[in-house]
């Protein structure tokens, strides 16, 4: 927390029909674990303990709500009628996929909601906020207009924050978030630099995977760029590397993460990695700041491992001058369970480097799903007025934590398999569920299409 301004952390609810449908291509850990049987209840838990541990150690940290689930709207649109029960039942007799696509709880990963910028660096001195179109995936491509309603209800007031709609949903503005979106800065609340990776350019030819899809375009970066009101000065766009992607590194925050000055990466993260790196390190000591980069090798940690073990889809938290400074790194359980990753990373906190502590999280129901602690949460970076302008029913403190871990034992289930998602209670469940999470958040009772409908 430096400076005028923190950096706050959004963390995503998981939704009640949590499951592993294995929608995800592309995402190693999504097709490994295709039809498992999953834990909604437990997935949930684990999120929420992760929250209030780091909201224990001082971090300012928020959570959101997770989305309406079934989506009986997706599958109207997509030709089923009938009441929304009937709905339910024809779609898992005839189009499971479907039902699959409409069940699917990935909100939870609020690294892919959208993309912030602080108002350090815009030109109208307010917080930016684009959401996702996620249109690569239906399943995701569905999420961005409730994404903005809730974006919209947690910084409501214009005076400080801009909301802009998702991009088109058009193949050369496919767009993934704060995924493939970094800032580094001397100071959370002075001018950065913005750092945004794309996997493709639809306008030129060059480099490209091979086996799995680059998701991430540069003519969506750029726009989210304008959007946000950037200086040209203070943005720099790099392509991730195709054979990281044909590794299964979907997103950039599956093989990097930065944080201040600090960049943690995987060598074979970015094409031309070494102007990358230079053209970063000449931006942001322009800003009077030197980037400090952990790089780290083939050799030190294989790119199989990375993916299996998410390494680098970790958080990055610094650390208060009271516990010494640095940076603290946020990592799956599974990194300490891959002998190599793990070793590495007790050399890491060992060294002379930034990064001075290691915080391990349980979070297997996400991982199995292909997301770690990065992909849960949202980061936002907000002065004190800014932070007094979001809305308070959103803050992870004592209270709230008791009230959500209540809310999630009496509502979710402990057990839901692909085929259960054919059971029209799972519908009446979830709605229940979201209708009484709205109001013991403060969100009213119009954020969902049911409830606006009723």
């Amino acid at each position: 927390m430096t400076g005028s301004a923190l950096e706050a952390n959004f963390d995503g609810l998981v939704g009640p029909t949590h499951n592993y449908a294995g929608l995800s291509f592309g995402n190693v850990a999504s097709a490994n674990n295709a039809n498992r049987v999953s834990n909604p209840r437990e997935a949930a838990l684990q999120g929420l303990a992760k929250m209030k541990a780091l909201a224990d150690l001082g971090y300012a940290q928020g959570v959101l709500p997770p989305q309406e689930r079934p989506s009986v709207a997706l599958l109207r649109t997509l030709g089923f009628a009938g009441d929304d029960r009937t709905v339910i039942r024809e779609a898992a007799r005839t189009a499971p996929a479907l039902l699959g696509a409409a069940c699917s709880a990935a909100s939870m990963w609020t690294a892919n909601a959208a993309t912030v910028s602080p108002s350090a660096d815009t030109t109208d001195g307010r917080v930016h906020f684009t959401a996702a179109n996620l249109c690569s995936k239906l399943h995701r491509a569905i999420e961005h207009d409730t994404t903005s309603r809730v974006l919209r209800a947690a910084f409501p007031d214009e005076a400080h924050f801009a909301h802009h709609d998702a991009l088109p949903g058009w193949p050369s503005l496919g767009d993934e978030g704060a995924a493939n979106h970094t800032r580094f800065c001397a100071a959370y609340g002075e001018r950065g630099v913005e750092f945004f990776v794309y996997g493709r350019d639809d306008l030129a030819s060059g480099t490209a995977p091979s086996r799995f899809p680059a998701r991430q375009t540069l003519q969506a970066s750029q726009a989210i760029a304008r959007l946000h009101g950037l200086a040209d000065e203070d943005v720099v766009f790099a392509q991730q590397h195709p054979d990281a992607i044909d590794a299964g590194v979907f997103h950039n925050d599956v093989i990097a993460v930065g944080n201040g000055n600090v960049l943690f990466c995987h060598a074979l993260a970015f094409v031309d990695q070494a102007a990358v790196l230079a053209t970063l390190r000449e931006r942001l000591a322009a800003r009077g700041a030197r980037l400090e980069v952990i790089e780290v090798s083939e050799a030190d940690v294989s790119i199989e491992d990375t993916v299996g073990s998410y390494l680098f889809n970790s958080q990055l938290l610094e650390r208060t001058p009271e516990a010494g400074g640095g940076m603290r790194l946020v990592v799956p359980q599974e990194c300490r369970e891959r002998p190599a990753v793990w070793r590495y990373l007790e050399s890491l906190v060992a060294g002379s480097g930034p990064i001075r502590e290691l915080q391990v999280f349980d979070l297997r129901e996400s991982m199995r799903n292909g997301g770690g602690p990065a992909c849960l949460r949202l980061r936002v970076v907000l002065t004190e007025a800014e932070r007094k302008a979001a809305h308070a029913g959103l803050w992870i403190d004592d209270t709230r934590y008791a009230a959500l871990t209540d809310w999630v034992t009496r509502h979710y289930r402990d057990r839901l398999s692909v085929s259960d998602l054919a059971d029209p209670a799972l519908l009446d469940e979830c709605r229940t569920a979201l209708d009484e999470l709205t109001q013991l958040l403060g969100l009213g009772n119009n954020l969902y299409p049911f409830q606006r409908d009723a």
